[in-house]
């Protein structure tokens, strides 16, 4: 019967959520309590003005128990945040196989770091957020405090994905570089997979480890990397310096238009790649505006190259986007264990949004957004119909 539907908290959008996590496989890991909160907290991610607090979450997902069964569920609840990460990756994987396989293209994985900025706290603060340290920031060209992460993303050349990342701990002796190296053994496909990074990753390490899985590297190295034209050590900059206009050909990548200079042969740590040495068509050719591009599959045309590197802009979208839409740097929780919680169900969101679009996270959002306000919307309604005090569907929905 409809008696009493409306008020079990059949919020029709929390059934959309519900089918997703259904879908991950996840109901057969966890348990209703534990479905119910993952469901609540997606939900209030997704709401417009969300700002990473426990009120907020509480609040934008109407959820029913008292604020204090959250911030539990973060930081003693014994569920396993690792289950949820492992089967979202297993879906995630399973989709662009399957994306690439239609678009016969390859898979991308890129990977950088990201800084989550909090405050620092003052000497006398009890209780500090724990593993927040100084990180540089390139960007803001300045140290900041915070958490640093570096992250992961899978993409075929249509959809992204962030699919794992790890807390950089300056005091756990393991680099960058060697986390990076840690999320790529995770990484089991069949198919091509060129992996994009900054010129702040290639080292020799990172590299080896990538064509030792079978995948393939191209990523920006810096302009003193030394190159070996002829036999001879020189740095990238230097052979930069003896290129004529007329050594180079015009590339076009999207709306951009380079000149290129090809180089094949050895540099440090490698003994066959190709070095692009890059300008733009509207720039000098001077070192100061000169990009280099490694990449280690030599069948490559530049354009290709340059195609594929320009691929690594999805991860720098997603850190925009997490951050301004779904607060990843939002959080209040203190324990590390409760803040990594919070960064994969930020993920978990932020797949969803991905997933209802079945294709950007922009629009996904928005479509959640509106299915929600209709929710609402159905649910009121609803209980007028049948009568039910006001007073009760005011609590319900947290205006009481």
């Amino acid at each position: 019967s409809q008696g009493g539907s409306c008020l079990m908290n059949r919020l029709a959008h929390h059934q959309g959520i519900h089918k997703f996590f259904t879908m991950l496989g996840l109901t057969l890991y966890f348990s209703k309590p534990v479905m119910k909160h993952l469901v609540h907290i997606v939900d209030a991610m997704i709401t417009k003005g969300f700002s990473g607090t426990l009120t907020d979450l509480h609040h934008g997902s109407f959820h029913p128990n008292h604020r204090t069964t959250l911030s539990h569920f973060f930081t003693k609840s014994p569920w396993e945040e690792e289950t949820l990460l492992r089967k979202l990756q297993q879906w995630i994987l399973r989709r662009v196989e399957r994306i690439a396989k239609q678009e016969n293209q390859p898979l991308f994985v890129s990977i950088d770091d990201t800084i989550c900025q909090k405050t620092k706290p003052s000497s006398r603060a009890t209780h500090a957020i724990q593993g927040c340290d100084w990180h540089y920031s390139h960007s803001e060209k300045k140290s900041i405090w915070g958490h640093s992460l570096v992250w992961f993303m899978v993409h075929t050349a249509t959809q992204a994905f962030p699919f794992a990342f790890r807390l950089y701990d300056k005091t756990a002796g393991k680099s960058k570089g060697e986390l990076a190296i840690e999320m790529l053994s995770s990484l089991d496909v069949r198919r091509p997979v060129y992996v994009l990074m900054d010129s702040w990753y290639p080292s020799k390490v990172l590299v080896e480890a990538c064509l030792k899985k079978g995948f393939h590297v191209i990523a920006m190295l810096k302009t003193n990397r030394i190159l070996y034209p002829n036999g001879v050590a020189v740095q990238a900059k230097q052979l930069a310096r003896s290129i004529e206009p007329n050594d180079t050909h015009l590339v076009t990548v999207g709306e951009e238009h380079y000149r290129v200079y090809r180089y094949e042969g050895a540099l440090n740590g490698l003994d066959h790649a190709v070095v692009l040495l890059a300008w733009k068509a509207n720039q000098p050719m001077t070192s100061e505006h000169l990009h280099c591009v490694l990449s280690t599959d030599r069948e490559l045309s530049d354009e290709e190259i340059l195609r594929y590197y320009a691929q690594r802009w999805s991860i720098e979208c997603f850190f925009r986007q997490a951050k301004d839409q779904l607060k990843l740097d939002g959080y209040r929780v203190r324990q590390v264990r409760a803040v990594k919680r919070y960064w994969i169900l930020v993920q978990l969101a932020y797949v969803y949004s991905l997933f209802e679009s079945n294709s950007d996270f922009s629009d996904g959002l928005d479509l959640l957004r509106k299915r929600k306000g209709h929710s609402l919307v159905e649910f009121i309604y609803c209980a007028a119909k049948q009568n039910i005090p006001i007073d009760t569907v005011k609590k319900q929905l947290h205006v009481a």
